[in-house]
């Protein structure tokens, strides 16, 4: 068994390298919670369970995530597995660490597999359900990461399933916020999976190039740093960079195989200090080796869609050999490796609405960019921003999800689903607790109706406190419909009371 102890001392060094002042007791204390609730379970990897929020948390803090998150991290799963409770966990830590534990496990809880296309329209509407808090979004990007990471444990055709998932919807999701590092581990653990045989081709090819290409690429990158260093830039780091192989594996489908096509399976990342720095060692670039025609790319004065920012240019070296040099700042660097996470990190003095603004905006972005596209995969149809601010949406037990407007109650949720589920309804469960059906509801609760079949219809008094306008007219409609089937009842004994007198 591997030392648990050990891999949480790396979780600490990593923190203590990259955080300014961090709270090391948190994140010992969260260590203390997690072990203890974790001390029996075994992974079907054969490892302690600990390694998992241990490698969920390392994930997080690699992505420079405030504290809190990392320790999120280190307890996600607890109140799902073991005895703690909610409140045992706001006492110890806070709100707003218990906060993110208690979303990442409704999350868990409500959204199911049940077929991929119903699967795929929950995960999309679960992640606009827990937008209001981005982290959380982080924390299952994470989450996710480590369980394709050990995926062997499972059986086939739940290594088969997860890894499909992960490619089809998650990795798409990553990539629109800009998460390319992210995007990439989930892409290439997945092909793994799905396609062995050629993610096993596409290794072969890597490793050949590398082989092949290796020593030459550590001279260009030598005599890079040589020459930027010369031209006064400072705060200097080059780097090579190997093509991701699910990424290699579309580009081949794109060439029809053509491996001479693709340039850039070796590529040379150049990071400085700031925006002046990056055109400057374009144009030393430029300066010794000549530039391929129409392979510069300003990524920095025209942002992708998803704010990637970067200089790109393909250059032929004094050998004849092509190489493919990326220029960025290092906020660029962090923001292309994570996308919204980073942003969070460069705005750490911001307040959190500033924050929870931003991850609307993104929302709109993706929104626009993926406006008029057919593929779900493709489209994930995000809400409009100014409507979504006025919705919450809440999860049936079987994982369903449905979007009502901000101050809707179990009556509302209930018409939602059918007209005789509202009309049969009786009571309600909220989050396993009973509860009032003039209760509010707030977004993420999993609300399950008790109906009683022989109830006739509504109660008018539901009037009251109904919020939708669909209910509204439902309840008047049954009241209508009851009252109706009661007075013609009352008529029909009093006729059948005449014939008797007549008799």
């Amino acid at each position: 068994m591997p030392d648990v102890s050990h891999t949480f001392d790396q979780l600490e060094t990593l923190v203590q390298k990259h955080y300014t002042n961090p709270d090391l007791d948190l994140l010992r204390r969260a260590f203390a919670v997690a072990q203890e609730a974790h001390k029996d379970e075994v992974r079907l990897t054969g490892e302690p369970f600990i390694s998992h929020p241990i490698a969920v948390a390392y994930t997080l803090a690699e992505m420079g995530l405030h504290i809190n998150v990392v320790a999120a991290g280190l307890l996600h799963d607890v109140i799902e597995d073991s005895a703690v409770e909610l409140d045992v966990l706001k006492e110890e830590f806070g709100d707003d660490i218990a906060s993110l534990v208690d979303s990442v496990t409704k999350l868990k809880r409500t959204v199911k597999y049940r077929g991929t296309e119903r699967y795929a329209e929950n995960l999309r509407k679960m992640f606009l359900a827990m937008a209001s808090d981005v982290r959380v979004v982080f924390m299952k990007f994470a989450d996710r990461l480590h369980n394709l990471q050990t995926l062997y444990g499972q059986p086939k055709h739940k290594q088969e399933r997860i890894a499909r998932e992960s490619l089809e919807i998650y990795a798409p999701i990553a990539g629109r916020l800009g998460m390319s590092e992210i995007k990439g581990e989930l892409e290439d653990y997945s092909f793994a999976y799905l396609k062995p045989k050629d993610y096993e081709r596409m290794k072969s090819i890597m490793d050949i190039k590398v082989r092949e290409k290796g020593a030459y690429v550590s001279r260009v990158i030598g005599e890079t740093e040589h020459m930027l260093a010369e031209a006064g830039i400072k705060n200097l780091q080059v780097h090579g960079r190997v093509k991701r192989l699910f990424s290699l594996y579309k580009k081949m489908k794109k060439h029809e195989g053509d491996l001479s096509k693709i340039y850039d399976l070796i590529a040379v990342r150049v990071i400085v200090g700031s925006v002046e720095d990056c055109y400057t060692a374009l144009g030393v670039l430029h300066q010794k080796w000549r530039p391929a025609p129409g392979r510069i790319k300003d990524y920095i004065a025209q942002p992708k869609p998803n704010g990637y920012q970067s200089l790109h240019t393909t250059v032929f070296t004094s050998e004849g050999e092509i190489v493919e040099f990326q220029i960025r700042t290092q906020e660029m660097h962090d923001l292309a490796e994570y996308g919204v996470a980073a942003h969070w990190r460069y705005k750490e003095g911001s307040s959190q609405a500033a924050h929870n603004m931003r991850w609307m905006e993104e929302l709109a972005q993706i929104q626009r960019e993926l406006a008029g596209k057919k593929n779900f995969l493709e489209q994930l149809e995000f809400m409009k921003i100014d409507v979504f601010k006025d919705r919450i949406f809440i999860f049936t037990p079987q994982g369903d999800v449905i979007d009502l407007p901000e101050g809707a109650t179990p009556v509302d949720f209930a018409y939602a689903i059918h007209s005789e589920v509202g009309n049969k309804c009786i009571a309600v469960r909220i989050n396993d607790v009973m509860r009032n059906l003039d209760t509010v509801l707030a977004s993420g609760d999993i609300v399950e109706i008790v109906t009683d079949k022989n109830r006739k219809g509504p109660n008018p008094d539901w009037l009251k406190f109904a919020h939708t306008r669909h209910a509204r007219k439902k309840i008047r409609d049954g009241t209508r419909n009851t009252l109706k089937g009661w007075f013609a009842g009352v008529l029909r004994g009093r006729d059948q009371g005449k014939k008797t007198q007549t008799r």
